[in-house]
């Protein structure tokens, strides 16, 4: 099952940015966006819901739930 670090962390580097510029995009820091793609900690429901939105993607697919 392909989990959510998996997932941003294609999205991400897809589009080519790096954590600081994806970070800036969703109101983050670097720092949450590392831990994310490292599974060390997952994005509140709002996050979510913004990645989702800034890649025109599903929470579900984000959640290698499709």
């Amino acid at each position: 099952m392909i989990l959510f670090k998996e997932r941003l962390k294609e999205l991400r580097t897809g589009k080519g940015l790096s954590q600081a510029q994806l970070a800036e995009i969703l109101h983050v820091s670097q720092r949450s966006i590392s831990s994310w793609e490292t599974g060390f900690r997952q994005p509140d429901y709002e996050t979510l819901e913004a990645i989702s939105k800034y890649f025109d993607v599903t929470t579900d697919y984000l959640l290698g739930l499709d």
